[in-house]
């Protein structure tokens, strides 16, 4: 009888061990979550000051692991290839899950790969001219660039950035050429604007407040559906005659493929609570960041359409980075 019992006992104790830990409350432990850029600078601040936040949520500390490099290739393959668990998520952007799937061929998928967590905010960009130029709105900019075809150029931060595609949608929509400049980072594209090197330029509108402000470049609309909180009498493209012109610098959470949905949930509805906090929304307004709350599944859809847009502008202007 006794050797029954303990027969009988002994997968209950082999099994044990895994009960408990299928059964521990999520989050056990430290999370992970890696920012695919170096310490310092916008991204790296949403990330910071997110994660500061969701951990009180949470009951659990956020461990931020800054992997800069490869325009976030780095990044999203550590976060690709780590443990379904929950505990390595990624801050996923326009570049990694928009703009780069578009116009390269990275070493990872940006859907298939990943699980959505959730949208944390956007940001608009800008159309900007040099002060000096003759115009005042978007529609007196349309008719100033017809007037002098493949006499004037825009800059950029970059082949295949998010500044430079969204240039080539407003070229593509307006049926007109300019010449594109492309630079080392978006500094040196407004200061070459700002000089007159180039006539006008898409950058994210947190980098372009400072030299709106001084008079040194002017504003004509933002993207986006809806006009922005910090410059609320500058127009939307949409309201400038461009429906459904859409192009944003966006923040999101995603983790590895195949976290179980109860933990996806757990963090989403985490994170919900976070966004809706109203002295955030003060935090990210110096990046001109507004929160955005989504579902998984609405997020998972966003980076689909945002992916979908771009290639499609991408091959329709043949910019291919790979070729």
């Amino acid at each position: 009888m006794k050797r029954r019992h303990l027969l009988c006992a002994a997968p209950a104790l082999v099994c044990a061990p895994g009960l408990l830990r299928a059964q521990a409350a999520f989050p056990a432990r430290p999370i992970r979550y890696i920012v695919p850029v170096a310490p310092g600078g916008g991204s790296d601040m949403v990330g910071r000051t997110v994660t500061e936040r969701w951990g009180k949520v949470l009951g659990q500390t956020f461990v931020v692991d800054n992997q800069g490099g490869g325009g976030g290739v780095i990044a999203s393959q550590a976060t690709a290839r780590a443990a379904p668990d929950g505990y390595t998520l990624m801050q996923g952007y326009v570049a990694t899950h928009g703009t780069s799937p578009a116009t390269r061929k990275p070493p990872y998928d940006a859907i298939r790969d990943f699980t959505p967590v959730g949208m944390i905010g956007a940001t608009p960009n800008v159309l900007v001219v040099n002060a000096n130029l003759p115009v005042k709105t978007v529609a007196e900019f349309v008719a100033y660039v017809k007037s002098q075809p493949g006499r004037l150029s825009y800059g950029s931060a970059g082949q295949g950035t998010l500044t430079h595609l969204t240039m080539e949608l407003f070229k593509q929509q307006i049926n007109s050429f300019m010449v594109h400049i492309p630079y080392r980072g978006i500094a040196p594209a407004l200061t070459d604007l700002m000089g007159g090197q180039t006539q006008a330029m898409f950058p994210g509108l947190a980098a372009a407040v400072p030299h709106i402000r001084s008079g040194r470049v002017r504003p004509l609309a933002v993207t986006g559906l809806t006009r922005h909180p910090l410059f609320p009498e500058l127009p939307t493209l949409d309201q400038s005659g461009f429906k459904g012109f859409d192009a944003q610098q966006w923040y999101g959470v995603v983790g590895p493929a195949g976290i179980p949905a109860a933990i996806v949930r757990q963090l989403n509805e985490t994170l919900g609570a976070v966004l809706k906090a109203p002295d955030l929304r003060d935090k990210l307004s110096v990046e001109a960041i507004e929160p955005i709350v989504m579902t998984p599944e609405q997020f998972g859809e966003f980076i689909k359409t945002d992916i979908a847009r771009w290639t499609q502008i991408a091959r329709a202007r043949n910019i291919q980075l790979d070729s």
